[in-house]
């Protein structure tokens, strides 16, 4: 059967084929929407389908299952990995039960991470097979026999997606869903399971004695095939192949391509291959990891093969590749002429406007952050953390931006550091839940005196509006108990905890006022609904116009930063994207804001 998928639904149907029984995960950019396809499921397919609170939650629930004989899948972006690395480094030692998947998608270019991290890294380090996806087929092919891999070999294993392989778009040959199978139970065995000194040390010298066993089944895999063509060759991994197939056949140059799609690199297969050429390049994106093993084999088979990449500038460092990037670099090292893509000009550059990420219009993170400038003054220390909010770095209330859950931390540490001037830490609600408790904790525990703003739309807005344990129902849409930030957060020892309405402006500056007077810890819980949310629930504000004739041009409102209003060189105007949450008529000094007819 042949089905058109997203690269993330593919992976999502091989979950199902393999008859996985448990599958956890935490929502973020580019792997959100195989849990988001897989929870509508849950019922009919008898599995269980959770958002868990963060990443390594959500791989110990997986690591768990597996234990119990289930098939279980874990999903994450690739960050979310440093979160789950703690018991991802330990479980190749203790081994799994049912075949277990870990599915960490990568993000060359940073199109929504914090930076271009490469999981091959990981498997390698932990020592666990990796699977590199070229495109939608291959993740739904990779991730159905990863289960059997790993129930093989005893180990998880790691399907590697990128940001286009899991957005891209394609048809796919899937089959039916296997049925879940009933579970054996947990077998209790400590040898086995109990990561204490005396069980690891020869754990680990087993996990070391599989791995040239692991290396010759995954030479076997179709992912890895090569195509003799001539004695200038490529190898390629991920994308990078698939791009490189369509550039050789575009340029109809005689080359020879090896394509690598599963770690650990098979030694044999890379050496038969380079004896076999003069010179090659290594297409990959991310980190030269490839490149690395090639020119560590070459140096036993092959010497004087001339290996090009990413160290001899071929291939870029940074970034994703691209199929005019890949043209370029493999007609360079043939020294063939290319034309170049067709660019703008600098006049046509010179005049379009910069259009940098901005919240939505009328988002209450707008309010929260002109209402917290309002009473801590520019000169405050702002530390911020991972969510829509980051994006309201233009209004100065932005001022470090490390990983999930950090501002509380990093803010302590400022203040600790001997810094003076007030902080006013900041992190969204799901955020606060994921990693942001033991900050908080930590911060009232050694007391910090700093306030830290907790912008709580009741949702995960910036991976697609997935539920967390704040919004009352489940990842399948079970409701779940509701739980009260405010009495969290005064059991973990803040001093001062506060709620306020965003869009009611003048109190929510007295909230922040009274926060920052706060001679201890202080918490300002700023609580309204994400404007999109809402939007989708039929709810519906007024929308406000400009009076032009009280409209003095001064430009408050525009700097406001709201994507509803715009200045015609002499007049606000308000246009139709405008959600009605009312705050330009709070900060016009004009009051030139009125409720539209």
């Amino acid at each position: 059967m042949r089905e058109y998928l997203l690269g993330n639904v593919a992976i999502a149907r091989g979950i199902l084929e393999a008859g996985a029984g448990v599958i956890s995960g935490y929502p973020g950019t580019p792997s959100s929407e195989i849990v988001e396809h897989l929870a509508p499921l849950a019922e009919e397919h008898r599995i269980h389908v959770e958002w868990s609170v963060n990443e390594k939650v959500a791989m110990e629930v997986a690591i768990g299952a597996s234990w119990t004989g289930t098939r279980a899948a874990v999903t994450m972006k690739h960050v979310g990995l440093n979160v789950a690395a703690d018991p991802f480094m330990t479980l190749p030692y203790l081994g799994v039960g049912g075949g277990m998947v870990i599915i960490s998608a990568d993000d060359p270019y940073c199109h929504s991470s914090q930076n271009e991290q490469d999981s091959r890294r990981y498997a390698a380090f932990a020592r666990v097979p990796c699977l590199d996806p070229a495109d939608p087929q291959e993740a739904r092919d990779m991730t159905l026999r990863a289960f059997s891999l790993s129930e093989e070999f005893g180990l998880p294993v790691m399907v590697r997606p990128t940001t286009r392989v899991s957005h891209a778009r394609a048809t796919v040959d899937v089959g039916a869903p296997r049925e879940r199978k009933a579970s054996p139970g947990f077998e209790k065995n400590p040898p086995r399971r109990v990561a204490l000194p005396v069980h690891a040390r020869p754990l680990h010298a087993e996990l070391l004695d599989k791995q040239a066993e692991i290396e010759a089944a995954l030479a076997k895999e179709a992912w890895n095939r090569s195509q003799m063509r001539g004695d200038v060759g490529i190898i390629a991994s991920g994308i990078g192949g698939l791009y490189a197939e369509e550039a050789i056949a575009e340029l109809e140059a005689d080359v020879s391509l090896l394509r690598i799609g599963a770690y650990p690199i098979p030694r044999t297969i890379v050496g038969d291959f380079l004896e076999k050429v003069d010179r090659i390049l290594v297409v990959e994106e991310m980190d030269p990891v490839l490149e690395e093993f090639v020119e560590m084999v070459a140096k036993e088979r092959n010497p004087e093969v001339e290996i090009l990449g990413k160290r001899s500038g071929h291939i870029p460092k940074v970034g994703e590749l691209d199929p005019l990037t890949v043209r370029k670099a493999i007609a360079r090292m043939m020294g063939l002429q290319q034309r170049g893509a067709p660019t703008m000009s600098p006049e046509v550059l010179s005049i379009l406007p910069p259009r940098p990420p901005a919240l939505c219009p009328g988002c209450s993170h707008r309010a929260s952050y002109y209402a917290m400038r309002k009473a801590f003054g520019r000169d405050a220390v702002y530390p911020n953390d991972i969510g829509c909010y980051t994006m309201g770095v233009g209004m100065g209330t932005v001022d470090s931006c490390l990983c999930m859950g950090a501002s509380i931390t990093v803010g302590a540490g400022i203040r600790f550091g001997g810094e003076e001037r007030g902080i006013c830490a900041v992190l969204g609600d799901s955020t606060f839940l994921h990693s942001g408790l033991t900050g908080l904790l930590n911060a009232a525990y050694n007391g910090a005196r700093m306030t830290v703003a907790i912008l709580d739309n009741s949702i995960t807005a910036m991976t697609g509006h997935q539920p967390h344990p704040g919004a009352g129902r489940t990842a399948t849409g079970d409701i779940s108990p509701t739980i009260s930030l405010e009495e969290i957060c005064r059991s973990l020892g803040a001093g001062l905890v506060e709620t306020a309405d965003p869009y009611d402006l003048d109190s929510m500056i007295e909230t922040f006022e009274r926060a920052r007077d706060h001679p201890g810890l202080s918490v300002v819980v700023a609580k309204q609904a994400c404007v999109i949310s809402e939007m989708r629930a039929g709810i519906r504000r007024p929308m406000l116009r400009v009076d032009e004739e009280k409209c003095g041009g001064c430009k408050l409102c525009v700097s406001f930063g709201c994507p509803a209003i715009e200045f015609d060189g002499k007049v606000a105007r308000i246009n139709a994207l405008c959600s009605g949450c009312g705050v330009c008529a709070k900060i016009c000094p004009q009051q030139a804001m009125e409720v539209a007819e």
